[in-house]
């Protein structure tokens, strides 16, 4: 189902939608909503790994690390 969503934009910002949504070859609707979908999945990106870092802690972090071996790495993994 689709749902009708109207947004006042400055004209400059009108004209900057409209050239990139060009360059990418898609419309000036198409763009936004993929704008609008990569911003609410950033957002909710950092809500859960903000969730995730409270559950977390020092001590585990240490003892995973821990576990892992004390060795030179290859060569090509150096930096």
């Amino acid at each position: 189902m689709s749902h009708v969503l109207s947004v006042r934009i400055p004209k400059s910002l009108h004209n900057q939608v409209r050239e990139l949504a060009e360059e990418e070859g898609v419309s000036m609707n198409q763009f936004v909503m993929l704008a609008l979908a990569e911003k609410v999945a950033a957002l909710q990106a950092i809500g859960y790994l903000e969730e995730r870092a409270k559950r977390g802690s020092r001590e585990k972090l240490l003892a995973v690390l821990a576990k892992a071996p004390d060795v030179e790495p290859e060569d090509y993994d150096r930096i």
